[in-house]
């Protein structure tokens, strides 16, 4: 029976790198690529793969009432709080391998380690695959996590719909019913963890072009989400004057323009999007009526999201182009900070494989953002080339990788084996 203390180097790297390949069979694009869009028939499937992979390793499974995974390796003393890790499968439209899958993965390899080494530990450790993180068919995102963490109700969450009509709950009934045709455990409510830990691609090239494969995370920027609608008048494209015109896309154009003016140049941390556009009657002869668009805004800084929040209101009661702007508040996550003593943790663990690893920040959110309420949360940070995420070309070397995974094994030792004292953190 091998040591708790050689975890990281007992991993098995070439198993690892078996388990990114065979998931990123499931919802395959070509040439590259995944589509595993939230409680599809791919997101699905890659839940029900991954109790597989668990139970083989000897692994309780079982699932909460939002469809979040969880595979559970028994420690020999029930009475405590389970250490967790993980992050999530679903994805965007047109995404890489890598993102979220990874941290669940890396889980698994831990768990892995431990189950063919044959390693005792005290407390119990789950792996988890929350649910809908990307938000790409659901808005807002992170619905598994900020459920958990008690930051949204299921039956907001339940009511959302995707773009072709099907709602949330419907989509979620077909899933929880596939888990338990399968014999997942429902777990009635939420826990509390002892600690959550979170590996994850760096969305961004700053890891890449320092050429470290790992880096601690000591935080995440918050991020407001906002539904836009500019509204015009229908016309017919070539009997309306321009004086006589409601363009709604001229409307829109203008609103946005001065919504730049703002967001430009005020602060090199603020990240402003417009992800989705689009247009109705969609007539190449007619007049928009309507225009709809998506705003993403980050900022660390909650001061600043606030203060942008109200200029952005303010602006949304004027007229534009003779049209009228609603602008509806979809999503308010507020940037968290990560517990002290556990970030020292993940730095020291980090060190062990990249002793000149910053610590940063993280510009994307991730479900850890919710978990930091509730127990000590930290995350981890492998390079993905050139920034590139949210797309097919998204890259991360095996060997980046492998390195990440061992440090994160390296941090589960640590929790397992020491005492650590969370107290100053308030959750």
């Amino acid at each position: 029976m091998s040591t708790l203390s050689t975890l990281d180097t007992l991993l098995d790297g070439d198993r690892f790198w078996a388990d990114v390949e065979a998931l990123a069979q499931i919802g395959a694009l070509s040439p590259k690529g995944i589509r595993r869009l939230t409680l599809d028939e791919h997101d699905n499937r890659a839940r029900l793969w991954l109790v597989e992979q668990g139970r083989a390793l000897g692994c309780k499974a079982y699932h909460d009432d939002l469809g979040n995974v969880f595979l559970r390796r028994e420690g020999q003393d029930p009475s405590l709080a389970p250490l967790l890790i993980g992050s999530h499968l679903d994805s965007q439209p047109a995404a890489g391998i890598h993102d979220g899958a990874l941290g669940v993965l890396a889980g698994l390899a831990v768990l892995r380690t431990l189950h063919e080494q044959g390693i005792e530990h005290r407390r119990s450790i789950d792996v988890v695959s929350w649910t809908n993180e990307e938000g790409a068919r659901f808005a807002p995102g992170t619905s598994g996590s900020s459920w958990f963490a008690g930051r949204r109700d299921i039956e907001t969450i339940r009511a959302g719909r995707d773009d072709e009509g099907t709602g949330f709950g419907e989509a979620l009934d077909a899933c929880l019913a596939l888990l338990e045709a399968r014999d997942v455990t429902l777990c009635p409510r939420p826990f509390v963890p002892h600690a959550f830990l979170e590996l994850h691609i760096e969305q961004g090239p700053v890891l890449e072009s320092l050429g470290v494969p790992v880096c601690a995370v000591n935080g995440i920027q918050g991020v407001n989400w906002y539904e836009v609608e500019v509204t015009g008048q229908a016309n017919h494209a070539g009997t309306t004057p321009p004086d006589a015109r409601r363009d709604a896309m001229l409307g829109a154009h203008a609103f946005i323009g001065e919504l730049r003016k703002l967001t430009e140049g005020r602060d090199d941390d603020l990240r402003f999007t417009i992800g989705k556009f689009s247009l109705a009657p969609d007539s190449v002869n007619t007049i928009a009526e309507r225009a709809r668009f998506t705003i993403d805004m980050r900022h660390p800084d909650q001061a600043m999201l606030d203060a942008l929040d109200s200029e952005f209101l303010a602006l949304a009661e004027r007229q534009w182009e003779g049209c009228e702007v609603s602008l509806k508040v979809t999503s308010q996550v507020a940037p968290v900070a990560f517990d002290n003593a556990l970030l020292e943790v993940v730095e020291q663990s980090v060190r062990q494989y990249a002793p000149s690893a910053p610590t940063l920040v993280s510009g994307a959110f991730h479900d850890a953002i919710h978990i930091a309420h509730v127990c000590p949360t930290a995350m981890l940070f492998t390079p993905c080339r050139a920034g590139i995420s949210h797309h097919p070309d998204e890259h991360v070397e095996r060997a980046d990788a492998e390195v990440a995974v061992r440090a994160l094994a390296h941090a589960v030792e640590q929790l397992l084996m020491t005492r650590i004292d969370f107290h100053d953190t308030d959750h």
